[in-house]
């Protein structure tokens, strides 16, 4: 009997995360008829998860953990693959007082190695007592726990195997962690993010009242991974916290059919669903024409778009592309927000779609103000645009610092400072970490570059990708803006970033993966990226031309600079001599990927 999905009409009042805990929300919700549901690459329903089944699952689960005799606060690391058993471990947790520790699935078969020592090192920075992986990726697990002090390690049938204790359960209070959240980039050297329940739920009572708006009626369809902070705060842990229905599409299904996306949203009539900026793209990259006059998107009331930069051609193009499906451009919702804030930091109005502020590049790069482009005395040689991110949640404090920590006035730029109950106790077992990050009275020193005009925040980048060329600030999206101007390049085939040359003095290097195989075409390529940035900002860049796929993403799927950078200089290190700009890895495939 195949299953049925959980209705969006409730019979529940609803509660906008109004809880003191993960596990009080679902109590609540588990009275109403809403729930999860989960769909196959196909587009088939596969299972469908009631709140209140849920729930029940959750609890029995719970009893058989408490049976292992861990200590209260012990962290539970959850290999987060999108299925129903992730819902069921992770508020199990909640109901026992663990604290569960998402952590990613393998990017690919290939990266067997590179998995491995990724999952060894969050269980070994976690302090992991218990660890649990889908059947498919057990071995997995297996590997990385070897000579790990571990109490129990397996998949989930291992655990059904355990017997329950007798003993009532007690949920974690609002005081105590309600999970570990590891930051995008943070592989390497893993940093878990503590978020307690408190932090959390102020943080969904932000999301659901004034970001989003949530309501009696909405719908929430996602394809983000579990183990990120959008995916996992926004859309499971805020459905659950406003008792509403969401349909889950994996991430790796999304990736090979980004179609599916669009067709959930327009079968389920959802009225909520986010993505980065590069799921837009895909889409509009991928719809085959006539394709999206198929689909009805006019139930898609916010299209929220956030967790990396935004350009607004992208969404543009993603809107062309779709406009037969009456999908409304301003549905798209910018937002700004990072792991270490539980997720949402700032909604763009709602219904009002994108916003740009268009200001003087050089004058931003030397002076550090974003001086608004004056249209009627015409524009200057180079603009540079940046999305509005709209108005902090009212539960932040917001300051624009500089280089010695003080506040900035209007529409200068520099680093993001934020205080507020949203924000984390601090990175787990790193004090000198949290100590560079969170200052004694609280705030957060996000990393990000912006800027303020009025209540608006604008984000121009991260500091530590700031390319510093003979005293001038060189944003590395201007220069990837411009390498994505040539017809071979497309959004995303390309990272900028700094690096020492030969002569000890900072070059900049753009990376770009080309499809191009003819030497004379890969040759006239660089010519012309090279000759672009020099006439648009002035300087010299180092061009490599990379294979497909090979740029290094972050555990959440986003374009790092920073792993690109250390895999250029790497790669400098082991060759014996340079080779001549695009060549390089043209010679040495794949080097530029991290597996």
């Amino acid at each position: 009997m195949r299953p049925t999905a959980t209705p969006t009409g409730n019979s529940l009042a609803f509660r906008a995360a109004d809880f003191n805990n993960l596990a009080e929300a679902l109590d609540y919700a588990a009275q109403g008829d809403t729930g999860c549901n989960f769909y196959s690459g196909r587009g088939e329903l596969y299972a469908a998860v009631p709140y209140t089944l849920l729930r029940s699952q959750a609890r029995t689960l719970a009893r058989r953990l408490a049976g292992l005799g861990l200590e209260r606060g012990a962290r539970l690391v959850l290999v987060a693959e999108t299925n129903p058993d992730f819902l069921r471990f992770f508020f199990a947790c909640q109901y026992v007082g663990l604290v569960p520790v998402p952590v990613p699935v393998p990017v690919s078969l290939g990266s067997h190695h590179a998995y491995v020592e990724l999952l060894r090192g969050m269980l070994k920075s976690s302090h992991a007592s218990i660890a649990v992986a889908p059947t498919e990726y057990a071995s997995f697990l297996t590997e990385a726990s070897d000579g790990l002090d571990l109490t129990f390690c397996g998949d989930p049938s291992d655990f059904d195997a355990l017997p329950e204790a007798t003993q009532d359960l007690e949920p974690s209070r609002s005081s105590e962690l309600a999970y570990l959240q590891y930051t995008s980039g943070s592989t390497r050297f893993p940093r878990g993010v503590m978020i307690t329940q408190a932090t959390v739920l102020s943080n969904l009572t932000g999301i659901v009242t004034d970001g989003v708006k949530l309501r009696a009626g909405d719908r929430c369809v996602s394809w983000l991974p579990f183990y990120h902070d959008m995916g996992l705060v926004g859309l499971v842990l805020g459905p659950i916290a406003s008792q509403t229905s969401v349909d889950y599409l994996g991430t790796r299904d999304f990736s090979m059919r980004p179609r599916q996306w669009l067709s959930l949203i327009s079968r389920t009539r959802a009225t909520v669903s986010f993505s980065p900026p590069f799921g837009f793209e895909l889409c509009a990259r991928r719809l085959r024409p006539g394709e999206a006059a198929d689909l009805d998107l006019s139930s898609w009331r916010v299209a929220g778009v956030g967790a990396e930069m935004i350009h607004p051609e992208v969404l543009d193009r993603f809107a062309a592309a779709v406009q037969p499906s009456g999908f409304d451009a301003k549905a798209f919702v910018p937002c700004y927000g990072m792991a270490e804030c539980s997720l949402a930091i700032s909604f763009a109005p709602l219904a009002e779609g994108i916003s740009v502020d268009r200001v003087e590049t050089e004058r931003l790069a030397k002076e550090g103000v974003a001086i608004a482009v004056d249209q009627e005395g015409g524009p200057p040689e180079r603009i540079s645009t940046f999305v509005n991110c709209g108005a902090p949640l009212a539960q932040f404090e917001v300051q624009i610092r500089d280089e010695e920590g003080r506040a900035l006035p209007e529409r200068h730029a520099g680093t993001i400072f934020l205080r507020g109950p949203s924000v984390m106790s601090g990175y787990f077992k790193d004090p000198e970490a949290t100590r560079r990050t969170l200052s004694e009275d609280g705030w957060l020193d996000t990393g990000d570059i912006g800027y303020r005009v009025g209540e608006s925040i604008f984000v121009t980048g991260r500091r530590k990708d700031m390319i510093i060329i003979n005293g001038r600030n060189i944003w590395p999206q201007d220069i990837e803006y411009l390498a994505q101007q040539q017809p071979e390049v497309r959004s995303g085939d390309c990272l900028a970033f700094s690096a020492p040359g030969h002569d000890g003095e900072e070059m900049t290097v753009v990376v770009v993966q080309c499809r191009e195989n003819d030497l004379a075409a890969r040759a006239d390529l660089v010519k012309r990226i090279k000759a672009l940035v020099h006439a648009e900002l002035g300087i010299d860049c180092h061009v490599e031309l990379a294979p497909l796929h090979t740029l290094p993403r972050t555990s959440s799927g986003k374009l790092s600079r920073s792993k690109a950078q250390q895999n250029f200089i790497d790669l400098q290190h082991r060759q014996a001599g340079a080779a001549p700009d695009g060549q390089t890895l043209r010679q040495i495939p794949g080097k530029l990927s991290v597996g």
